[in-house]
């Protein structure tokens, strides 16, 4: 029973030379089926949808993550390393990459920003993704006159801020996902941006 329990469990790959370090990653990750890979075994399951890259295993990073943008395009990446660098994570999650950790990163903020990258969101340090979406077509800064919002918009904006998944967003409000989905949706629509990133970055989302 225990073995086809396990085989239920969402499966997330490690691209790692660091034995200890996918240990512990086992060990903080309760919830998934950690799987240590080789970089060409990534490729090769199909059964994973996300992966976790040790920067530290490769000289060549960039390669690497356009290797599997190009050939698994589904498949979400994040890496993780040392370098604080605004350019250089800019660079990483241009190339393709959903997210970028340090290494010494909190266990929750690991796992907050698995879940972000799970529900479709880039995770990254505030101030290189305001420099990311300043890039993007039709992002602006200001507009004539602010949005409108109703208290439950609100609150799932100010939770959004806050970092939380659309599943811990629904079980704060006590709503279900498909619920917390639409309410985003909306949100997007009202404020003219079209991800929940560029919404959680925009002046007008303040939420004091």
């Amino acid at each position: 029973m225990e073995e086809a329990a396990s085989t239920r469990m969402e499966r997330i790959g490690v691209v790692a030379t660091d034995t200890m370090r996918v240990l512990g990653l086992q060990s903080i990750l309760p919830q998934f089926e950690i799987i240590h890979l080789s970089a060409p075994g990534a490729l090769d399951d199909v059964n994973l949808s996300l992966v976790l890259i040790d920067a530290e295993c490769t000289s060549h990073l960039f390669e690497l993550i356009a290797t599997f943008h190009h050939i698994r395009p589904q498949l979400k990446l994040i890496v993780l390393g040392t370098e604080t660098d605004p350019e250089y994570i800019q660079r990483i999650v241009g190339a393709g990459a959903k997210g970028y950790l340090t290494l010494t990163a909190k266990e929750s903020e690991l796992a907050m920003a698995i879940d972000m990258v799970r529900d479709g969101s880039v995770w990254a340090p505030r101030r290189v993704l305001s420099r990311l979406l300043d890039r993007q077509p039709g992002f602006t800064g200001s507009a004539s006159e602010p949005p409108r919002f109703t208290p439950r918009e609100l609150q799932v904006l100010d939770l959004l801020r806050a970092g939380r998944s659309n599943r811990e967003i629904g079980l704060v409000l006590g709503i279900d996902e498909g619920t917390v989905k639409a309410h985003i949706g909306r949100l997007l629509r009202k404020v003219g941006v079209n991800n929940r990133i560029a919404l959680t970055i925009h002046p007008f989302t303040q939420v004091e």
